[in-house]
């Protein structure tokens, strides 16, 4: 084996330690010479490159930070070539891939100053892939320890975990099977010495529960953290030299001075009539600046409408500080006003409009037999998605000019958080035989839309008659620290998300939490904090979801007219291929001839789906004919002869499965040629009696007849009952 020499003659370093049962290496100086900082990291057999870029100036006239984090998925890291027929090269990044993105990039986002402006770009790249547990966590070890070799002002190191329960034991960096089966899949990322990001989907685990797995989860952690410290300490970090873009603290003064008395009523305003006249008195400011600097203003008006929007925020803070009183007159644990309805499109197989304050979703949700499952093939994941969330939102919701696209990384994440808040509640796949779309259509925007989306998501749920095992209700839980001193408020708006530290999106039923999403603004917060946000926002969800059932009490009884039908029988996997039946043919004659669409899954599950209710049935009957199994002692009526010999007659008392009628057994009478009482074609009814080692049927017309009680005849007798005799020449 050959060895790597860096051609910078600086020797490869590496770092190793303990990791949640496994050894956890950082490694520095093999691949990635001319990026800012590349690290290898390897945990059992998951190998990821986290990479580095940081450009040595600041970009002027920005206003934002230009900071991006992207995660990389390559098929060869399982060991896969993908299963598309015609695309084989890795192309637009798969939904998970994007959310994975969002989940490195959130709690790493806030520890860069305020007013960096330097282009930074961060690609986790997974190389190899342990099937044993998601590479995700590590991918964000990889990323923070990158960006601390950069010198950078990067406040970290950061680290993520993600913990799982068996039984009521927590643990980290489980398989994805024991996720799937256990209570609770829940990503907590964070500093030494606070926790900055919580992701989670859960079967309705309550708030206790989960403010002791946040707790596992950052002591958890700190050995990725130590190992990261101590890399940089190895390597000899340069710090890199950088400039803050930042309103001058004269111009901040003077924006604050002008302001002076004039916020307070258009900050307290209602919408629409609250944008309007802050934007009239931003307007007012700038004319006034523009009057006293003249030609100079040119130069340092952002800078002054830059400090007008951090005026306003000053202001937000410090009335609900001072008087536990929001800008719009809400307590901190008050609710905006609610309204909903339901049905409110006609052919819509369910749909609902939730209402809160000034932000407002519509929901559609459309049925389909489960052949409309979405495949799933990336890295990780081989499959069908049964149940799907769409989120959309287009400028004009926030009242802006802005052109439609494919959906961003923000609709695809709000849009999976609203599944992911619906999923544990779902009915499965034999009680309830569908796939099922459901659509959010925002109407407008004014804080908390994912929020939003999972109450329409539940309302058009259950109007669509999707027999949830219990509704779910949402709510999104903001905070303002001053000091020590956390003022959690419950359903945020959009003026308190902006100037707040912390957006707590969580979502549960009456019997616990499904889902949580926590993002910071601030560097961390320790437990105790996010614990007391989570049973503040359990009342807020209770308040919510008492206002959607007093809209929709429960699933609907009848589905809509324009859904279709799908039901579902459960037979032995090995009657699989007699239903398929030899190149198709017994399937798509059931097809052909009932009208019917049937899907069989690998486990026995066969669905049948028609909008006609006889189809259904007919298509039951049939199937249900070929996977029967004959059973001793039953009578079969109205079975046909399908081949008459001198010793009996061969009759089919289910479909592929032929039987004897010994010519002793035809009637009581003695018959000397079978053709005198039978012929091909003709239906009998008769009692299987036995069925010998070689799995044989052996079945009696004369057992039959005595056993219902009617003297024994033979079939030729019968016909000749009804007719005159005819005499023999």
């Amino acid at each position: 084996m050959g060895e790597i020499i860096n051609p910078s003659g600086k020797p490869i370093i590496k770092v190793e330690t303990e990791f949640c049962g496994r050894p956890l290496s950082l490694e520095v100086g093999r691949v990635g010479f001319r990026s800012s900082a590349s690290v290898l990291a390897r945990y059992g057999d998951t190998v990821v490159l986290g990479t580095a870029m940081v450009s040595p100036k600041s970009v002027q006239g920005m206003d934002y930070f230009p900071l991006s984090i992207d995660y990389e998925e390559k098929m060869y890291a399982a060991g896969k070539i993908s299963g598309s027929r015609f695309i084989k090269r890795e192309g637009r990044p798969s939904d998970e891939a994007i959310l994975i993105g969002r989940l490195i990039d959130r709690p790493i986002r806030p520890l860069w100053p305020k007013g960096y402006r330097h282009e930074v770009q961060g690609i986790a790249t997974v190389l190899s892939l342990d099937p044993d547990f998601r590479p995700d966590m590590i991918a964000m070890i990889a990323m923070s320890a990158a960006f601390m070799l950069t010198g950078a002002p990067f406040d970290g190191p950061v680290s993520g975990v993600r913990v799982g329960m068996d039984g009521d034991e927590f643990k980290a960096f489980m398989s994805s099977e024991e996720l799937k089966n256990g209570k609770l899949d829940l990503v907590v990322a964070g500093t030494k010495d606070a926790i900055m990001m919580v992701e989670a989907g859960a079967q309705e685990v309550s708030e206790e529960v989960i403010a002791k797995a946040l707790q596992f989860g950052h002591d958890a952690m700190q050995p990725a953290i130590a190992l990261q410290e101590e890399l940089v300490k190895k390597v000899g970090v340069t710090k890199q030299a950088y400039e803050l873009t930042l309103p001058d603290e004269d111009i901040l003064q003077r924006a604050e001075t002008w302001l002076a008395g004039k916020l307070g009523a258009a900050v307290r305003a209602e919408y629409p009539e609250r944008n309007e006249l802050l934007q009239k008195l931003r307007e007012e400011m700038h004319a006034h600046f523009e009057t006293e600097f003249g030609d100079d203003y040119a130069e340092v008006k952002n800078d002054h409408d830059e400090a007008f929007t951090m005026a306003v925020h000053k202001d937000v803070r410090k009335e609900i500080i001072a008087t536990n009183l929001r800008p719009d007159g809400r307590k901190l644990t008050e609710i905006r006003p609610l309204s909903s309805e339901v049905s409110v499109l006609p052919r819509a197989h369910g749909s609902s409009i939730f209402t809160r304050g000034v932000t407002q979703a519509m929901n559609i949700v459309t049925l389909a037999p489960l052949s409309y499952a979405q495949l799933v093939d990336t890295m990780e994941h081989e499959g069908e998605r049964r149940y799907l969330h769409h989120y959309n939102a287009p400028g004009w919701t926030v009242g802006e000019v802005k052109r439609l696209g494919s959906p961003g990384r923000r609709e695809i994440g709000h849009g999976y958080l609203a599944e992911r808040a619906l999923t544990p509640v779902l009915p499965s796949e034999e009680e309830f035989p569908y796939t099922i779309r459901s659509v959010t259509e925002i109407m407008s925007q004014n804080g908390s839309t994912s929020m939003a989306a999972t109450c329409s998501s539940c309302m058009a749920l259950m109007d669509a008659g999707v027999p949830l095992k219990r509704p779910v209700s949402g709510i999104a839980m903001g905070l303002m620290m001053d000091g020590d001193t956390p003022y959690i408020l419950s359903d945020i708006a959009d003026t308190e998300d902006f100037a707040g530290d912390m957006d707590f999106k969580v979502t549960g039923t009456t019997e616990g939490i499904t889902a949580l999403q926590m993002d910071m603004k601030v560097h961390g917060l320790p437990v105790e904090i996010l614990k007391k946000a989570l049973l503040q926002g359990k009342e807020g969800r209770a308040h919510i979801l008492e206002h959607m059932l007093s809209v929709i009490k429960a699933p609907s009884k009848e589905m809509s007219p324009y859904a279709p039908r799908v039901e579902s029988i459960k037979i032995n996997p090995d009657k699989i291929r007699e239903i398929i039946g030899k190149g198709g043919e017994t399937i798509q004659k059931i097809t052909a001839e009932t009208g019917a669409e049937i899907d069989i899954k690998d486990d026995g599950l066969v669905m049948i789906a028609s909008p006609d209710g006889a189809s259904i049935e007919a298509a039951k009957k049939w199937i249900a004919g070929i996977v029967e199994e004959p059973e001793v002692g039953k009578i079969y009526t109205d079975v046909p002869v399908v081949s008459v010999m001198d010793f009996g007659v061969f009759v089919q008392v289910l479909p592929g499965k032929d039987g004897l009628v010994h010519v002793s057994e035809m009637s009581e009478e003695r018959v000397e040629k079978p053709s005198d009482v039978v012929k091909e074609g003709d239906k009998v009814t008769v009692k299987l009696v036995a069925i010998d080692d070689r799995g044989r049927l052996q079945l009696s017309m004369k057992a039959a007849a005595r056993e219902a009680g009617s003297p024994s005849k033979t079939q030729a007798a019968a016909r000749e009952a009804g007719s005159p005799k005819k005499t023999k020449k």
